[in-house]
């Protein structure tokens, strides 16, 4: 008989990775719970998403990370709980609201797992040496810390770098599409990244979930295919894309000037990319004892590759890179 798959709670369920984390969980066959925040209640796109999700299977708790009693209510219905409210607020404002989600746990007393909110590079690493990426990397560390000293189970997942903010953009700041002209290519765009597609994060991190050899450790998501230079990546772009681009170098020295005056969301895309970029740090990065590696420990999972991701955006090619394929195709 097959054992009783664990009760799973995902906080941000309507969120860009949330959503994703309770498909997967619901396609695992999880009983799936969403809370519905009351801060959401005039916001139409969220009422739909709820709507869908419920449609789909996940079972919907009243509830709010500003209302104690309701989170240990919700807490009290699951076994396993996932945070996937964003942690990208460069505020304290993310840190507040895990730490209510561990009191709430830690009060409830029955929780098997905790997954706070990182799905990034692991922030033990500290490879974030400038701000604002450095505070928020030592708050999340805050995080880890008050999980442990809480005696919660937990599974951190290090993400990496998120497909849809790095791939089809070919790591531009500024943008979500490809170039059509021209690419900055930061350094000697040889330093690699370790791109991961968000369904793929999602499905990596609900196996984690009944897995006892993932208790109380970091799961780092590194699949081997996807770990290209930028070089690689506009290459691969390239050919798919039926035309070279303009290659612009930009130095460090350039790169970083530009965080002065800019929007802070993009200070904190500078000071994010820079060690990637300039330093190669995910290149360097060595799992520590204890440890574990997603596409060894799951090898079922097939996981999108960059290329595969790339071919999303394929269409958009030049008309004349595509009729010129057409003709090749007559002969």
């Amino acid at each position: 008989m097959a054992s009783e798959k664990s009760r799973v709670l995902v906080f941000g369920g309507t969120g860009y990775l949330g959503k994703r984390l309770v498909k997967a969980s619901l396609r695992e066959g999880h009983p799936t719970y969403v809370l519905q925040r009351p801060e959401n209640c005039m916001d139409i796109n969220k009422i739909q998403l709820l709507l869908r999700l419920k449609k789909r299977g996940a079972k919907l708790i009243k509830g709010s990370v500003s209302d104690h009693e309701s989170l240990v209510h919700a807490v009290k219905q699951v076994d396993i709980v996932i945070s996937a409210l964003s942690s990208s607020n460069t505020s304290m404002v993310a840190t507040q609201l895990q730490q209510k989600i561990i009191d709430a746990i830690k009060e409830a007393g029955n929780v098997k797992r905790f997954i706070p909110a990182e799905f990034c590079i692991d922030p033990a690493t500290m490879v974030h040496d400038l701000e604002p990426a450095r505070s928020l990397n030592l708050r999340m560390m805050d995080v880890r810390k008050a999980i442990v000293n809480a005696k919660i189970p937990y599974t951190s997942i290090a993400a990496n770098c998120f497909a849809g903010y790095f791939v089809p953009n070919l790591c531009q700041l500024g943008t979500l599409l490809p170039p059509k002209d021209k690419v900055s290519i930061f350094g000697d765009g040889n330093a690699k990244a370790i791109y991961l597609d968000e369904d793929d994060i999602a499905t990596y991190t609900i196996k984690t979930i009944d897995d006892p050899r993932t208790i109380n450790k970091t799961l780092h998501l590194m699949p081997p295919n996807n770990t290209l230079s930028q070089n690689e990546l506009v290459n691969t772009w390239e050919k798919l894309f039926g035309k070279k681009l303009e290659k612009i170098t930009i130095s460090a020295e350039s790169y970083l000037a530009t965080m002065k005056g800019a929007h802070h969301l993009i200070q904190f895309g500078i000071s994010h990319n820079y060690p990637i970029f300039y330093k190669g740090y995910l290149r360097s990065i060595e799992l520590k004892e204890g440890d574990e590696e997603a596409t060894m420990l799951y090898p079922d999972v097939k996981y999108t590759t960059v290329e595969e991701y790339l071919k999303r955006f394929a269409d958009m090619r030049p008309r004349e890179a595509w009729e010129g394929r057409k003709e090749v195709s007559k002969l």
